[in-house]
């Protein structure tokens, strides 16, 4: 059995960008909150680091819908303290 994985190529979009969670890093990249479309399939809403141009990008969180709620829910809970 052949252990060697091939790398699988991965297409994206970004169909929405909704905004920044900070400023830029020292190489010039910042994390921001998009909502992407993997492979062609529907966008889901995602955080990572991305570079100036969005030709590059750090490994991140992808998140469906139903999670995202999840994730608004418990940091309201969070920030009031």
């Amino acid at each position: 059995m052949d252990k060697t994985k091939e790398k699988e190529e991965i297409s994206f979009e970004i169909k929405r960008h909704i905004g920044n969670l900070g400023e830029p890093n020292p190489r010039g990249w910042r994390r921001e909150l998009n909502v992407v479309s993997w492979n062609g399939r529907d966008g889901k809403l995602d955080i990572r680091d991305w570079s100036e141009d969005h030709s590059k990008m750090s490994k991140g969180v992808t998140l469906t819908r139903e999670e995202a709620s999840t994730l608004a829910s418990l940091l309201e809970s969070y920030l009031k303290g």
